[in-house]
């Protein structure tokens, strides 16, 4: 049991090492990713024989982080402005944790399995887009699946101003950016927003105290 506890630790530190280092050095070696680890070389490739096993770790990590997001903004009777912030604020997250792998979605993973993580969330948005046009919420001069790839599409470009460090958000602004694009009045797309925000942080504060501090 220890040593299986053991390298459970292990494989989750060299994965949260390598979440962090590849945004930094998309070309990072195992070697060193070994020494940004702590652990030796042979404990790196005993969790993961190559690069590609790397990634593919990272890549299922990534979606079921997707699928626990979904979870979470899961509110099909509330307004879309709503449910589309909602969405945004609870996939932020999971994009700013996994966003090294953006840059790595063409030349390695490819694009058929970055597809394959994100299509529960673009038919969930695209959901969303299509019920809030259809209720005069969002605007109709593009077809939900165009109008939600291209609500995708700035999210995933402000992701990468994160990655340059040009932007620091804890999810309210791109919230707010996303509603707006679609078509909400900009001071209602702020009130919305930062509303859901202050819910959202609040929960995750509260998700991340020890149950015994919660029963004093």
């Amino acid at each position: 049991m220890p040593q299986r506890r053991n390298a459970r630790s292990n494989r989750a530190r060299i994965l949260a090492t390598a979440r962090q280092e590849l945004g930094r050095n998309p070309d990072i070696t195992l070697e060193e990713l070994a020494r940004a680890s702590g652990v030796v070389r042979r404990t790196v490739f005993g969790h993961f024989p190559g690069r590609a096993a790397l990634l593919e770790a990272l890549a299922e990590e990534a979606a079921q982080a997707v699928q626990a997001a979904l979870a979470v903004a899961a509110q099909a009777t509330e307004p879309a402005e709503r449910a589309l912030a909602h969405f945004s604020l609870s996939m932020w997250p999971v994009g700013d944790r996994y966003r090294m792998l953006l840059a790595l979605a063409q030349r390695d993973l490819g694009m058929e399995r970055v597809t394959q993580i994100l299509g529960p969330a673009r038919l969930k948005v695209t959901a969303i887009v299509e019920r809030g046009q259809r209720d005069g919420r969002f605007h109709t001069h593009l077809p939900p699946a165009v109008l939600s790839a291209g609500l995708e599409g700035m999210t995933v470009a402000l992701l990468e101003e994160v990655n340059t460090g040009a932007l620091e958000d804890d999810g309210t602004r791109v919230a707010v950016a996303t509603l707006i694009a679609a078509g909400v009045p900009e001071k209602w797309a702020c009130a919305v927003s930062e509303e859901l925000a202050a819910a959202e942080h609040g929960s995750r504060r509260l998700r991340r105290v020890p149950a015994a501090e919660t029963q004093m």
